[in-house]
């Protein structure tokens, strides 16, 4: 098992961190008479109800299948039954079974099953979460609040999963441990494995890595001493250590079914989860066509903030996964912690490039590209493209009698660099660095480097910055509704880890942490965030929690900077959503944008879609034609997008006070020139709690002049500033 799956799994099916691609893979060629997994949504028998005989509701599935697979018993011709979720289930079927099966009038679809992919020490201090006299002190660390995950399972064993010091599990918790051997406790408080069927009786252990990872960042408790072979030593936490855990294992090397992800969802909402934390994303699509967002709606539906990751296939636009309003998009950005491992060349040049692994210095040796390879490497530092896991490439190279390696990062991969958990003395250099080393290699007769360890520092700059593979907008399933929403921490997240890395395999087991990349990483930062938030504030609705994080984020940092991206250029809202996450203004907004179901509702029937498919989403018949419409940008949302050519646009917004009941907010606009912005009205007074108030928005600008322009606006009263971008595009 390779110790950096995380960042890269070898496996074309899973996303890889620099593939540029999003990849979905059905189960095999389901032509003629060979069997796949579909997934089936129907409509409700009659007189349903959610307490209704789950053998009832298996009846009332075996109903729409063929006769010779509804006759099946007593062995169950399914492999998951849905209920929370969807209606619905998923079955072993031929292409034949599935024709079948579509020409019943109570099926509303029937997707073939595919593979989606798999999308801290340091990183609470640089979020200003600190236990004493820090964030924590003041907003909690997300007492009472049970967070899900779908994702790899969890190694059971691992200390930042120990239960010291917390709380029994909350009463509303329904899930169950029950795995034998394997224990539970206060702190993993329950989960299941969906691989394969919903009876699996084996415990969610963690055999990628993955889960692990993310549970720690989102919950994990306080671990002493922690780090990557030494690097990155500190105290090692999650966002909100004091939240329970769940584990749905709904993914493996390979990825994750579409069918199993479904019932993970279904799991995780009948046991009572508060936080849905889901790492993975696939190629963009119509709503009603995404397993995602069809599960998460449920999940909102129930009250469920749901976190996603944005996707790793950027820097290039419209290359966003799970775009869906109703959940909270995450980008990932950097930190200001950096493992230097610097190149020194035989002509005196040095760069400093990035390693977890932190061995003794390497002195001068010859350097040659990967390329130039087919030759002896026996002593040489070997300069490779980053195709694949930088550990396993790095193993290669030192099977093969090579003394180092250097990653050269690829032109479009900007200033990001990355610090694995190396097997020899190697270096990550960004692709400026990258493209000097490449040069001088084709340049020199007889090239040569060493590599100089350096330790781990703390305050570089500029930091934090766009993370050149977190993907970016405008969404292509909705363009009005600006996302990605938020960017947070996911480049060189140290986290635990259930195997040992590095090239002696010498850390206790029980307190291994690994430092990997993604938006898979940055996600659960955010879960464990919104946890913080809803443990403060119980009764908040999901949509609420997405507005105070993403009203309170920033976009300016140490004396004005821009947030910049991976090119060192000012990062646009495509690119970073509303903002930077700041964690310690999340829970006191002053004023949120909540939005309800049927909002989302009249949203969808606005985009266009038919009855039957927002019945798919919504459980419901006939709701546009007999509901209200919404454009996408009226939805009561914290943010506003448009498109340039429609030269005005007049939307109104609701904004709740969840601040100090007697209070007074102005509004201040910051827009370039040649875009004329208007608020009415310009000031709010609020004299209680819970209070709304609704404003008109007015834009206009010169259509055949201006094709791309962003800014803000901003409610400021003597407390608080709530600030929605506004971007056309």
């Amino acid at each position: 098992m390779a110790a950096y799956a995380g960042l890269l799994l070898t496996s074309l099916v899973l996303m890889g961190l620099l593939s540029h691609t999003v990849q979905t893979i059905t189960h095999v060629d389901c032509e003629g008479s060979s069997k796949c997994t579909y997934i089936v949504r129907v409509r409700p028998p009659p007189n349903f109800s959610m307490d209704m005989n789950p053998m009832d509701l298996e009846d009332w599935y075996r109903t729409f299948l063929p006769p010779q697979m509804a006759r099946s018993k007593p062995q169950s011709p399914f492999i998951h039954i849905y209920r929370e979720a969807i209606l619905g289930f998923a079955a072993n079927l031929t292409k034949y079974d599935a024709d079948y099966i579509k020409t019943n009038d109570g099926v509303l679809m029937v997707y073939q099953d595919k593979l989606i992919p798999l999308l801290t020490t340091h990183t609470p201090d640089f979020l200003s979460l600190r236990p004493n006299g820090g964030a924590w002190s003041s907003i909690g660390m997300g007492e009472g609040v049970v967070i899900g995950l779908l994702d790899t399972g969890i190694d059971f064993a691992h200390t930042s999963f120990g239960d010291v010091g917390m709380a029994t599990p909350p009463p509303k918790w329904r899930g169950s441990c029950n795995f034998g051997s394997v224990q539970c406790n206060k702190k993993l408080i329950g989960g299941k494995s969906l691989i394969g069927g919903d009876n699996n009786p084996i415990a969610p252990q963690d055999d990628v890595g993955h889960g692990t990872h993310t549970a720690s960042t989102a919950a994990g408790r306080f671990v002493q001493g922690a780090s990557v072979l030494g690097s990155g030593n500190g105290t090692a936490s999650g966002m909100a250590p004091r939240a329970h855990l769940a584990m749905y294992k709904v993914c493996n090397e390979q990825g994750c079914y579409g069918s199993d992800i479904l019932a993970g969802m279904e799991a995780a909402i009948s046991d009572g989860v508060d936080i849905l934390s889901v790492s993975l994303g696939g190629r963009p699509q119509g709503f009603h066509e995404d397993i995602i967002a069809i599960g998460s709606f449920s999940a909102v539906k129930k009250g469920i903030f749901v976190s996603c990751s944005a996707g790793n296939s950027g820097p290039f636009p419209n290359t966003l996964s799970n775009e869906e309003p109703w959940v909270l998009t995450v980008g990932a950005s950097t930190m200001d912690r950096q493992m230097k491992a610097i190149v020194k060349l035989g002509d005196g040049r040095s760069f400093v490039g990035e390693s977890a692994y932190q061995p003794s210095n390497l002195a001068s040796l010859p350097l040659m590209l990967e390329q130039d390879s087919s030759g002896n490497i026996t002593g040489k530092i070997v300069a490779c493209e980053l195709e694949g896991s930088q550990v396993e490439i790095g193993q290669s190279i030192k099977d093969a009698g090579g003394s180092g390696m250097i990653m050269l990062g690829a032109e479009d991969s900007g200033h990001t660099t990355f610090a694995a958990a190396h097997v020899l003395p190697a270096s990550y250099l960004n692709s400026p660095d990258a493209a000097a080393i490449r040069q001088y290699i084709k340049t020199f007769d007889k090239p040569t480097a060493s590599i100089i360890f350096n330790g781990t520092s703390l305050g570089t700059t500029p930091a934090p910055e766009v993370a050149y593979f977190s993907s970016r907008g405008p969404s292509t399933a909705s363009p009005g509704i600006l996302k990605p929403d938020i960017i947070g921490p996911g480049v060189n997240v140290i986290a635990a880890w259930p195997f040992k890395v590095g090239p002696n395999m010498g850390d206790e087991h029980d307190k291994v942490f690994n430092s990997i990349s993604g938006t898979s990483m940055s996600a659960p930062h955010l879960s464990g965030i919104a946890a913080i938030v809803k443990s403060a504030h119980p009764d908040w609705s999901p949509a609420a929690i997405k507005s105070a994080i993403m009203t309170t984020a920033y976009v300016m940092y140490d004396n004005d900077k821009p947030i910049l991206d991976e090119k060192l250029n000012p990062a646009g809202h495509f690119t970073i959503g509303a903002g930077h996450v700041n964690p310690s203004k999340v829970i006191d907004p002053g004023l949120v944008y909540d939005t309800d179901v049927e909002q989302y509702i009249s949203y969808l029937c606005g985009l266009g879609y038919t009855d039957s498919e927002v019945e798919i989403i919504k459980h419901q018949k006939g709701v546009c034609s007999r509901g209200a419409k919404i454009a996408e940008a009226e939805l009561n949302y914290p943010s506003i997008a448009t498109n340039a050519s429609a030269g005005r646009l007049v939307v109104n917004r609701t904004v709740t006070n969840v601040g100090d009941e007697m209070s007074s907010y102005t509004v201040e606009i910051d827009m370039p020139k040649g875009v004329e912005v208007t608020l009415s009205p310009t000031n709010l007074e609020f004299t209680k709690v819970k209070e709304s108030k609704t404003f008109t928005v007015s834009l206009s600008w010169d259509a055949s002049k201006t094709k791309n322009a962003e800014g803000s606006f901003k409610w400021v009263s003597n407390k608080y500033v709530v600030r929605s971008p506004i971007v056309i595009f």
